[in-house]
């Protein structure tokens, strides 16, 4: 298990409930997203632990019979774009949502990292012009939660 980061503080939007596969009930949470010029959000979003004091490990998320091979972005970050279907924006076919999350301290246990994805997305110009900022944080943040609760579904 890693040394927890410290949870980045009150999220932008309502917290979201997250159940994991051992039954636990955590709040995932989201920075206040910048919103650059050209229309792209810059945001982070996380998984706190009971507490609400520090970020869960990725492990934690991962299915009882061990994590999927690879890194828990490749799990969570077609998840995280199919739930947000529709409200993100493409270009030349391809969604423009981008995720990263922190390297993990040993590269040989990819999942052995915090919950914490820096998200960078540009919605749809027509939802965008039709929903609020805080409908489309909420949004985000709902997708988010959906990937980390199918990740540790059994496939």
């Amino acid at each position: 298990m890693n040394q927890r980061i410290a949870s980045p503080g009150p999220s932008f939007v309502r917290e979201e409930t997250v159940t994991l596969r051992d039954g636990r009930r955590l709040n995932a949470g989201m920075a206040a997203p910048s919103v650059m010029d050209d229309g792209w959000w810059l945001t982070h979003v996380w998984v706190n632990d009971e507490g609400g004091s520090a970020i869960v490990d990725a492990l934690d998320a991962a299915p009882a019979a061990g994590p999927p091979p690879g890194t828990p972005l490749d799990a969570l970050g077609p998840r995280v774009a199919g739930s947000l279907s529709g409200l993100i924006a493409e270009e030349d076919g391809r969604q423009l949502i981008r995720l990263r999350m922190p390297p993990a301290p040993d590269e040989s246990r990819p999942w052995q990292r915090p919950l914490l994805c820096m998200v960078a997305i540009r919605w749809d110009p027509v939802r965008a012009s039709v929903m609020q900022r805080n409908e489309l944080a909420r949004e985000l943040l709902r997708g988010f939660a959906a990937a980390v609760e199918a990740v540790g579904r059994p496939g």
